[in-house]
């Protein structure tokens, strides 16, 4: 115990010590000037400042350095002390009264004076500069764009503000900017010292032209976690209306039925099922728990700006759940975006959906967003006439507000609601009018989310910021399935607060803080009741290490308590090497735990008339069985070639996952569903291979091909998991014209996968070992006019493809054999549907 209490002391001392480390700051500001005399001015003129160590103006380079010991030190003072005494900085102007009061060698306005007094140029030794990007109608700083000279004999990347400072090197003036999803273009410096560079479509720019086109699935050149952020525009090639949709034309993860009555979908990660995805909406924990699988429909489509997806183990800043990735939804800002969005959708199923996102700038400081959502499917489908709605029917709708505060001094802050009422009905056709005599589902999900985030960037350093996150969600679920209740709900309380500091120069870095997780799960299975209370208080720290651009290693630990399964610890390690801007290798590997709520993540088993046995081995710890806790080791290497002037980007990578713990869901007889803890080994071995590449100009492919070889020590062996395919294809393509038309089309191959054992049951009722390989089309065409309307067709599973007879024992719901959780295909077949867009920027 004296150890655990050290360990977890020195996480608490490293967050404390922090927020007094690296008082003392440095301050570079251009100051106009011609002279000795113009120096001591300047000089004098900061040094009386409060909080001003010390203050020097090179007058070579015209740079003013002043040392300051407050951290909250206000730049602006240094340029008003300056101004005040008639001298120009770049971000001020002297008063021309106050100028012309100057000595007649000190008039610096005057080439003649300079040409006089200023001492003969050298060439600076340093370049200083900022970069910038303009989004709708603002300048924003860019970090992390890399700097470099074309001899590639020195380079550096630009920090939290833009800002970079270079030194320079004989026989070159010649310096190249990139940033991940933009052009690389070269700046000729001369003998410039001070450069700011605004990039934006197509502009001149005094120093250099600068054209980019944005990807619409980035990597970052310089992190060490291999993340994908995939933008809105990726999203649009599909109908992607909700989270779980919105994955069609990526192959790192897939999509599938949990069975073949409720509708539910679940995504898979790495040959793993979600629930070992961690899932989080603006890094704050949002599907888990009750809301593991029904909750990717709560996230609508057209709310989504972005998501962030990390393969293997993620940052220890966002908690312990994440085993196989990392997958962060960023919703449509109040601040920025556009002001109002409409979008409409129907398809051939009958399902029809309205989204509507407004936004308001209050004032300079106050903006607010609302986001709209409402999901109607009344008509019944049975196209494979089983006597079955194909999709369930009912009605869903998703109200979100938040208000967001940008103040003075680099604070920061924002509140949130969000309310979701979820009502489906699922099961035989005749239900809705004999519901006492046919087999019938319904699920009614209300979901309450309120959020608060408060932050500081300290202005006088940008590169330290603290952060406090608070959520509460209430989630109740009322569900029968046939004659099985399921009632369950949940409240959950979050908070984690953060505090980032470099420790001294930018070579080094720290974040931590401390977390607390808490929730209280009430769940009802017919006569059983699974009650629980888990409260999980920790502490963690990350450690940054970049000593060059080629070079990046994180190291980060959490220790955390748990009131039912104790303290335990969670390493994670990111180690990136660069060698050329062409070339990425990554390595990645940690630890993840988490418990599982094995009754809603495996809610499609409710939809059978199989026994659910738990085989429990301890009576105070959840269903009786163990924390899942699982070691992730990842490889990947990123590779961009030059075809034709054309960026070709290769991607490979290979994942291993292994269990220490974990609870094993067993379908291998079928009259039972079996949940035990795991006796033996349980792994996942994962390949990926992908190609992106423009043919021409606006006609983007991506080719991708990944092995899966995933396989549990079941009690009557070692078997692959069933339902995850081992190899499979993926293609998109998409292409743009001039005038706006758009077209996209995605091949997804998925080879054989394994069918749980039916052996038990009567012949008529016994299925295949393996289901046959088959292929998934989906296309899309849209047409945007005036920037600001669109209208879209699409089709999904192009040619028809069904899994046959998905219910076994259709006819007989009621009976021992029924049973809706084998699927392992799309079950609709064909699906039409159309959609118009409407936006004011």
């Amino acid at each position: 115990m004296n150890e655990k209490c050290l360990i977890i002391s020195l996480l608490f001392m490293i967050t404390f010590f922090q927020t007094s480390f690296a008082q003392t700051n440095r301050h570079s500001v251009f100051v106009d000037g011609v002279c000795g005399m113009c120096q001591q001015r300047i000089e004098q003129a900061v040094n009386q400042l409060e909080g001003v160590d010390s203050a020097s103006w090179n007058v070579e380079t015209r740079f003013l350095t002043v040392v300051v010991n407050n951290a909250d030190f206000d730049e602006s003072r240094i340029h008003k002390a300056v101004t005040d005494v008639g001298h120009d900085t770049d971000k001020m102007k002297a008063d021309n009264a106050v100028y012309d009061q100057l000595h007649a060698c000190c008039k610096y306005r005057d080439e003649e004076i300079i040409a006089t007094f200023r001492p003969a140029a050298k060439r600076p030794e340093k370049v200083y500069g900022r970069i910038l990007v303009e989004e709708n109608g603002k300048k924003i700083a860019l970090p992390g764009v890399n700097l470099y000279w074309q001899d590639m004999s020195a380079a550096t990347v630009t920090d939290d503000d833009g800002r970079f400072e270079l030194e320079r090197v004989e026989g070159t003036d010649q310096l190249i900017a990139s940033y991940v999803g933009y052009y690389a273009d070269t700046i000729a410096l001369a003998d410039k010292t001070n450069v700011e560079l605004v990039l934006s479509t197509g502009a001149t720019l005094d120093e250099v032209e600068v054209t980019y086109k944005r990807k619409s699935i980035e990597v970052s050149y310089l992190e060490p976690i291999l993340t994908q952020n995939i933008s809105s525009k990726e999203l649009l090639k599909a109908a992607c209306c909700t989270l779980a949709e919105s994955f069609e034309t990526n192959p790192a993860v897939d999509v599938a039925f949990t069975d073949a009555v409720t509708g539910a979908r679940q995504i898979e990660m790495l040959g793993l099922a979600g629930p070992y995805v961690q899932i989080s909406k603006e890094n704050q924990p949002d599907i888990r728990g009750l809301s593991a699988i029904y909750g990717l429909t709560n996230i609508p489509g057209p709310w989504i700006e972005s998501i962030q997806l990390t393969k293997g183990p993620g940052s220890v800043v966002n908690g312990f759940e994440s085993m196989t990735g990392q997958i962060n939804v960023e919703l449509k800002k109040p601040e920025e975006g556009e002001r109002f969005y409409l979008n409409l959708y129907a398809n051939g199923g009958g399902r029809m959906e309205a989204n509507a996102n407004t936004r308001i700038l209050v004032n300079d400081k106050w903006s607010t967003g609302f986001l709209l959502h409402g999901n109607w499917q009344p008509g019944r489908n049975d196209r494979n006439d089983d006597g079955f709605f194909d999709m369930p029917t009912g009605t869903e709708w998703t109200m979100l507000n938040r208000w967001k505060y940008y103040g003075d001094d680099g604070w920061m802050g924002q509140i949130g609601v969000k309310v979701s009422n979820f009502d489906k009905t699922s099961g035989q056709l005749a239900f809705e009018d004999n519901p006492n005599t046919a087999w019938g589902a319904q699920i009614k999900t209300r979901r309450l989310e309120g959020w608060m985030k408060v932050g500081k960037v300290f202005t006088s350093r940008p590169e330290a910021s603290i952060g406090f996150q608070l959520n509460a969600s209430s989630h109740d679920q009322d569900a029968f399935f046939g004659s099985t209740i399921y009632d369950a709900n949940q409240r959950s309380l979050y908070a984690n607060l953060i505090y980032r500091e470099q420790l001294g120069s930018p070579t080094h870095s720290l974040s931590s803080g401390l977390s607390l997780q808490h929730d209280q799960f009430d769940e009802i299975l017919s006569d059983i009741t699974f009650d629980r209370k888990e409260t999980v208080p920790g502490a963690f720290a990350e450690y940054t290490y970049q000593p060059n651009e080629q070079f990046t290693a994180l190291l980060g630990l959490r220790g955390d308590w748990h009131n039912q399964f104790g303290f335990f610890l969670t390493p994670r390690l990111h180690l990136r090497y660069g060698p050329s801007e062409q070339t990425v290798l990554r390595f990645a590997a940690g630890q993840g735990r988490r418990t599982a709520s094995i009754v809603a993540e495996q809610i499609g088993m409710l939809a059978t008339s199989r026994r659910i046995l738990f085989e429990e081995t301890n009576s105070d710890t959840p269903y009786g069985l163990n924390q899942e806790v699982a070691w992730n080791v990842g490889l990947s290497l990123r590779q961009i070639f030059e075809v034709q002037n054309r960026e070709l980007i290769l991607t490979l990578d290979a994942y291993h996952t292994r269990f220490d713990q974990q609870i094993v869901v067993d379908y291998e007889n079928a009259r039972e569903v079996r949940f035990y803890n795991l006796d033996g080994e349980s792994f996942s071995n994962t390949f990926q291979a992908q190609l992106d590449y423009a043919i021409i100009e606006d006609l983007d492919v991506r080719l991708a091909y990944r092995f899966n070889d995933v396989k549990t020590d079941f009690q009557q062996g070692r078997l692959e998991r069933p339902f995850v395919a081992r190899h499979r294809a993926f293609a998109n393509i998409g292409y743009t014209t001039t005038n706006k038309w758009a077209f996209d089309v995605t091949f997804n191959w998925q080879g054989s996968k394994r069918i749980p054992s039916t052996a038990a049951n009567p012949v008529v009722f016994q299925r295949a070992d393996r289901s046959p390989d088959f292929v998934l089309t989906n296309m899309q065409v849209s047409k945007t006019w005036w920037e600001t309307f669109d209208i879209y067709l699409g089709v999904e599973n192009l040619f028809d493809f069904q899994q046959e007879e998905p219910i076994i024992a259709a006819d007989n719901p009621f009976g021992e054999n029924f049973d809706s959780s084998l699927v392992w295909g799309p079950i609709f077949g064909r699906m039409i549907y159309t959609g118009i867009r409407y936006t004011i920027e």
